[in-house]
């Protein structure tokens, strides 16, 4: 019979162990290793099936305790274990040591608050779906690691993402389980005996409460808001159900609770712990948007005269805010329909909301205005609430300002300020036990160690990975056969598929469209000759979920499934189902090319590639995220790509044409060339070259580095600028950005003079004198523009001139900036004159233009407010309040 409902019961340790509760519910043993081996010393059989310490601490039996708090060596090992953990959490790391030189010290006073919608911290945990979750999980960890003040903020599923299995017919069935706090490594967050209760206005009337549970990531405290509790009717109860589950009615209210629920919930634990406020927050992904509006709510609903109006509130919120998009397509970004916005906003009889006591509904519904009327895109409100922005690798940072480029109107794509943090693994979690053991912990000493490695040794720790692999294929393959319906008798060939020799591919995310799960198929004669060359065997390992609501998805996954059912192919090529972070290890651990074919440009990052590169596999992969950036020939293939080609079928013909001639023409060949020592010498110094010089950019630690340098301690430095004098800087902003609401339609620049050399205007240098092209430097124009301010002042502008090579149509290309410095003079209309010396770059056919643009000592980028004003009559001077060519 099933149990109603399930608890866990602890029998009370033993007094001289009682720290291994400790020790246990502190998530660093994921990625400590003399932790683990510590837990695995209890009982090596149970940790083995559940590698979860406090699931071990709750099956083992009683009398093993008893026998471990007699054995002085186990108390030892665990009172060392729990000093190293002490001095882990108390002893200054990078961030406290370089503090100082990276001008953090306002960051390090106050620290950072980091909003994700789900969090890969550990299988044990499982409160996350794919990478946007391991990526969030390994930000917390490399954050702990570097000793950054960090806060996490995310929820807490009760069924968490489903579990993965196949019908008999290869189709995906999705198992929700049943996730227990009380067995998971979380505590309440109290105040005294009392558990905190978060509450946030519901229309109607009605109320959403969340308790909040404190899951510990080393150093770094990550709150999760649960609203399964009593006190909410049942639809209140399931807004965290499930992750991605439900539809956008469900999203919605999980995104409130998020953002506006997490704000409250870090004001709570800073309130009871007596941490420093945080001044930064990270919103990871547009989902965590509504925390921008919470914000201003705070400072607007301040007592007395210590509120702040909303303008001036947003500016200290733009200015402390950070914004991370990882999505490429528009399809992918969270855009609900604007009645469904207003609907939760719930304006009361003066147009304010009730969500957010004080706000106008109508400006708050304007922060994610996008071109359909009828829409609210939390991606928009994202970028408006964060003065600082990325995407999560070069390629997606340029991707991003194309696909962002409206919200900047005036503004070729490069300026756009969105920038680009490209994604990191956490190395200590991904990275193989054996390489650890032989290269250290150090990842600054890592690099040396892989360098001084025998190329023997190498293809040793290489041969020994691929061969646990194979171990693992073998369970997992019968495992889901028998979850199948199929019986050990059907099954026994399992028992000796794959070759601990043979070349071992890896494919394994999810099953989105566009990442072609089945592009390795689209000739399968052609693949099936490659995976069973008797002289030169090739073995193939995939993995993957699709969304429950993609049917496309389950389509691909059965359609792989099928093609690895061919008992001629079956022991070469394997589908495994219910991939998650113990899976993931051993995959990446032991496979030697990671494959990944997405449609260029639509993966924002992908760090699967990056796992597998920190244990030695070579990648495999269309330049596209991550490695467009990052390869270098010696470190993997690059598939050709035919990006451009408008036939998604050719297209997608041609690019697989392309990785089948890759296989059989370069990679199969490479590693089957042995020398006399059975050793591939020149695939083992790839694969040094990978360990040595790829694995450090691939890091957690140097995204995490990259984050704080780049735009953590920006934001502080700007929070405590724009806040300084009671937020005088921040009232100035607001009173300027009014100005221009009023003024900037009557900004214009009515012409261009210009005076230069004989080059500069297109003659010819005197005789005996070298051309322009020869000699650029000696090419020099002066621009005068005229420009009518309104009621701004010189000061309160940036003028610049841009001059460049121009195209047939007339469209300057990489043009040179120069600002333009106020003169006092004025045309005879009373027009400001600025002016500059420009010099081309380059020879050719050029042209010049110059534009104003809005100055204000708090704006990070002068593109930051989206204005901009070009010579009356060209084309892009078509901003606010002004038509094209007026």
């Amino acid at each position: 019979m099933k149990a109603f409902r399930r608890f866990t019961v602890r029998v009370p340790l033993p007094t001289e162990l009682t720290e291994l509760t400790t020790v246990a519910h502190n998530l660093r043993w994921v990625w400590h290793a003399p932790t683990q081996d510590l837990f695995a010393a209890i009982d090596p059989e149970l940790w083995d099936a559940t590698g979860d310490p406090l699931r071990l601490l709750a099956d083992v039996e009683p009398e093993r305790f008893t026998e471990l708090a007699g054995d002085a060596t186990f108390r030892d090992r665990l009172a060392g274990i729990r000093d190293d953990l002490d001095r882990y959490l108390t002893e200054p790391r990078w961030f406290g040591d370089t503090s100082a030189d990276t001008g953090a010290a306002e960051l390090a006073a106050h620290g950072i608050a980091y909003f994700s919608m789900e969090f890969g911290i550990s299988e044990v945990l499982p409160i996350y779906s794919g990478g946007l979750g391991i990526l969030a999980g390994d930000h917390l960890k490399a954050a702990s690691d570097l000793g950054l003040p960090l806060i996490g903020v995310g929820l807490f599923y009760g069924s968490g993402y489903f579990h993965q299995s196949l019908s008999h017919d290869g189709w995906q069935v999705e198992r929700y389980p049943v996730n227990d706090p009380t067995s998971l490594p979380l505590a309440p967050l109290v105040d005294g005996d009392d558990p905190v209760m978060i509450t946030i206005a519901m229309p109607g009337g009605r109320v959403l409460s969340a308790r909040v549970w404190v899951a510990t990531v080393g150093r770094i405290p990550l709150l999760l808001l649960d609203s399964d509790v009593p006190v909410n009717d049942e639809e209140l109860r399931s807004i965290t159900d499930r992750l991605y589950g439900g539809d956008q009615d469900h999203r919605i209210k999980q995104e409130i609770l998020l953002g506006v629920g997490g704000m409250r919930a870090v004001r709570e634990y800073v309130r009871i712990t007596g941490r420093p406020e945080p001044t930064v927050f990270h919103m990871n992904e547009g989902h965590a948007g509504f925390l921008g509006v919470e914000r201003i709510r705070e400072m607007t609903s301040r007592p007395g005269i210590d509120a702040l109006d909303f303008d001036t509130a947003e500016a200290v919120v733009r200015a402390s805010n950070v914004f991370t998009t990882h999505t490429p397509v528009p399809a992918g970004i969270d855009r609900f329909p604007r009645d469904m916005v207003r609907y939760y906003l719930d304006a009361d009889g003066d147009g304010n909301s009730r969500l957010l006591p004080g706000l106008s509904v109508a400006t708050v519904l304007d922060l994610g205005d996008e071109g359909d009327p009828g829409i609210f895109n939390m991606a928009h409100m994202g970028f408006r609430l964060g003065q600082r922005s990325n995407g999560v690798s070069e390629l997606h940072g340029a991707v991003s300002r194309e696909m962002f480029a409206d919200l900047w109107p005036g503004f070729d794509a490069d300026e756009v300020p969105i920038g680009a943090v490209t994604n990191g693994v956490h190395g200590p979690t991904w990275v193989a036990r054996t390489w650890l053991d032989l290269a250290g912990a150090d990842e600054a000493a890592q690099p040396d160690a892989f360098s001084a490695m025998p190329a023997t040794e190498i293809w040793r720790v290489r041969s020994t990975l691929r061969a646990g692999l194979v171990d693992e294929v073998r369970r997992r393959a019968h495992d889901s056969g028998r979850d199948r319906g199929f019986t050990d008798a059907e099954l026994g060939w399992t028992a000796d598929i794959f070759d601990p020799g043979a070349l071992t591919i890896g494919f394994a995310r999810r099953a989105a469209t566009y990442k072609r799960l089945t592009l390795m198929l689209r000739d399968p004669d052609r693949m099936r000759r490659i995976l069973t060359d008797p002289e030169r065997p090739v073995q193939l390992v995939i993995a993957g979920k699709a969304h429950p609501a993609d049917d496309g998805g389950k389509s691909l996954i059965q359609q792989v499934v099928r093609f690895t059912e061919d008992p001629e192919l079956r022991d070469r090529i394997v589908f495994l189902p219910d991939y998650d972070i113990s899976m993931a290890r051993d995959i990446y651990a032991g496979c030697d090319v990671w494959l990944n074919n997405p449609v260029r440009p639509m993966e924002a990052c992908g760090t699967s590639g990056m796992k597998s590169a920190l244990n030695g596999g070579l990648n495999l992969s269309i330049l596209d995220g991550w490695w467009d950036e990052m390869a270098d020939g010696e470190n993997g293939w690059a598939i050709p790509s035919a990006e451009g080609i408008p036939d998604d079928h050719r297209r997608d013909d041609l690019e697989a044409e392309a990785l089948y001639s890759l296989l059989e023409e370069t990679v199969i060949p490479l590693f089957y060339a042995r020398s006399g020592g059975d050793v591939p010498e020149r695939w083992v110094e790839m694969v040094r070259h990978t360990l040595a010089r790829l694995g450090p950019r691939v890091q957690a630690s140097r995204m995490v580095r990259d984050y704080t340098t780049a735009l953590y301690v920006p934001a502080a430095d700007q929070f405590a600028s724009i806040s300084a004098d009671g937020f005088a800087p921040a009232r100035d902003l607001a009173d300027y950005r009014h100005v221009l609401e009023r003024s900037w339609p009557a900004v214009q620049i009515a012409g261009i003079d210009e005076a230069g050399s004989n080059n500069a205007l297109g003659s010819h240098p005197p005789a005996g004198e070298s051309s322009g092209s020869d000699s650029p430097q000696r090419v020099s124009l002066t621009l005068t523009a005229h420009v009518a301010l309104g009621e701004l002042t010189p000061d309160r502008v940036c003028v610049q001139a841009l001059l460049g090579r121009v195209t047939a149509d007339g469209e300057i290309t990489d043009p040179v900036v120069a600002e333009m410095a106020p003169t006092d003079e004025t045309d005879p209309s009373g027009r400001t004159l600025f002016r500059a010396t420009v010099v081309p770059a380059r020879s050719g056919r050029h042209g010049y233009t110059a534009r104003v643009l809005p100055r204000h000592p708090q704006l990070s980028d002068d593109a930051e407010l989206g204005l901009v004003r070009y010579p009356v009559g060209t084309a892009e001077d078509a901003g606010p309040g002004r038509s094209s060519g007026s």
